[in-house]
Parts: structure tokens; C-alpha cells; sequence
């Protein structure tokens, strides 16, 4: 609503940029990667639904009369870039783009494995690390006293990242994920909509709905998140076809069916 930039048409993507996540995301020396989602579109309508939730408890628990809910798309973005600002204001580090580690944070990065899959392990935690290390028969990195905390491991990250991956790519993501889970090192796969379509966990905890649309085809699609004990919510209906309820609404705000006629043989409805 206000700042010199307040009439610039806003968009998902100038907004990812405008806020810094654009430059972090992708591979050192390459094109600035998107994240391949509208990003910036959800984020700011779920600050927006948040606005709603707090100008609505303002009303019902202090008497308040109603607000005017400011959300701008690239200021719901940068909430979310953690120590991003702090870093650069505190010791003048610009963070830079790392691929698919996060700086500051080792191990965690996705390795190659043996049938062309990828595995994700993050074993950034010092326990955690010394686990893993000696799993795949590192047993002097797991006792490296330079390694034992998380500031050392940062440090060489690279290093190790490459000795993960130097043992990942000799193994199956399969029996990668297993002998991980043996030990209680958190890893997983990299899920495709086919992944995600057929895992169990998710038709359990009933996080796939599926909706009829105005033609009759069902769809599957994100169910209600997150679920509350007493109400968990559900999906009650489909989302209506463009100008499907225009004669409702308009009928409620007082128009006669002689009149909606009317605005529709004038143009202004279709």
C-alpha cells in the first residue's frame, strides 16, 4: 500500500527475485534457478490468510472494527530467507547459490547413487554425522576432533560431500536408504508426482483428495493441511467454473433476474 515501488505490477517471480531467494537458488556460476513452483504467489496468500486470522482474533477478542491487510508478494518471500539479511548485516557475507546444500550446514546435499537416483541425506547433526561416517568405514572422520562439531564440518564440506558421494555412487538408492534407516540418519528420495501418487504414507494420512470437476473428470489433488484433533476439515465442493456463481452473488446483493438479464444482453456480464 505505501513505498516508492507500491505501483510496479506484482509478480511471483520478480518477487522471488526482489527478495533474494533467486540469486541463493541454483549452482555456483550458472543462471539463477527457480524453484519451479509460483512460490511467491502461495507464500503471500498464506500472510495473507495469517493477516485475516489476526485481524479477525483483534475483532473478537479486543472489540476491534476491522483492518486493511497489507501483503506484498516479495516482502511474504523474504520472511522466509532465515539468516540471509542477519549475515550479510552482522559480517558483510553476501550468501551465495550452493547447489543442493545448504551453506554453513554439513553434511546435507543429495548424492548420486549407483541406478542413476539420486539420495538426499542429512546428517548435519553431530551424532548424526559421526553415524554415518563411520557406516560407510570412515571411522577417522567420525573421530576427527575438527569434525566433531558442526562449525569444523562446514568448513569442509566439500570434502566431505565428495567421500559421501564416492560411497553413495557404488550402492543402489534402495539399499542406501535402508542401511540409513538402520541407523537413524535421516534420508530420502527425491519424489516425481508419479512418487508421490503412489506412496502409501500419503493415502494414509489422507493428504491426496480426489475432486470431481464441472465435467465430470476426478482429479486428484492436495488435501486440507494442517488437520485439527476436533475438526479436521475436509473438501465440501470443487471450485466453480469462471462466472458459475455470478447470478447467485448478484441475485444476493438485491439485482432481479430482470435485471442480471439485462446486464447480460448489454456485455457487461457474460
Amino acid at each position: 500500500q505505501d513505498g516508492p515501488r507500491r505501483d510496479e505490477p506484482g509478480f511471483a517471480a520478480i518477487a522471488e527475485a526482489t527478495a533474494g531467494l533467486r540469486y541463493i537458488t541454483g549452482h555456483p556460476g550458472e543462471v539463477p534457478a527457480r524453484a519451479g513452483l509460483s512460490l511467491g504467489d502461495t507464500i503471500a496468500g498464506l500472510h495473507g490468510a495469517l493477516g485475516v486470522l489476526l485481524a479477525l482474533y483483534e475483532r473478537d477478542a479486543r472489540g476491534g472494527e476491522g483492518q486493511m491487510i497489507d501483503v506484498a508478494l516479495y516482502e511474504a518471500v523474504f520472511n522466509l530467507t532465515e539468516s540471509l539479511l542477519p549475515e550479510y548485516h552482522v559480517f558483510g557475507a553476501v550468501r551465495q547459490p550452493a547447489g543442493g546444500a545448504l551453506p554453513g550446514i554439513a553434511p546435507s546435499n543429495a548424492y548420486p547413487c549407483l541406478d542413476g537416483q539420486y539420495v538426499l541425506i542429512a546428517a548435519n547433526g553431530d551424532s548424526l554425522f559421526k553415524r554415518l561416517m563411520e557406516l560407510i568405514g570412515r571411522a577417522d572422520l567420525a573421530n576427527d576432533p575438527d569434525l566433531a562439531r558442526n562449525d569444523g564440518r562446514a568448513k569442509r564440506a566439500e570434502e566431505i560431500d565428495q567421500i559421501i558421494g564416492e560411497w553413495s555412487k557404488q550402492r543402489t538408492l534402495e539399499d542406501i536408504l535402508s542401511a540409513l534407516q538402520s541407523i537413524a540418519v535421516p534420508a530420502g528420495r527425491i519424489y516425481t508426482a508419479k512418487d508421490i501418487a503412489e506412496d502409501p504414507h500419503y493415502r494414509a494420512r489422507g493428504v491426496i483428495q480426489t475432486v470431481e470437476s464441472a465435467g465430470g473428470l476426478k482429479v486428484e489433488m492436495p488435501g486440507v493441511v494442517p488437520k485439527l484433533s476436533n475438526n479436521p476439515g475436509a473438501i465440501r465442493h470443487r471450485a466453480p467454473t469462471l462466472g458459475e456463481h455470478t447470478d447467485i452473488i448478484l441475485q444476493s446483493l438485491g439485482l432481479s433476474a430482470e435485471q442480471i438479464k439485462a446486464l447480460k444482453e448489454a456485455g457487461i456480464l457474460h
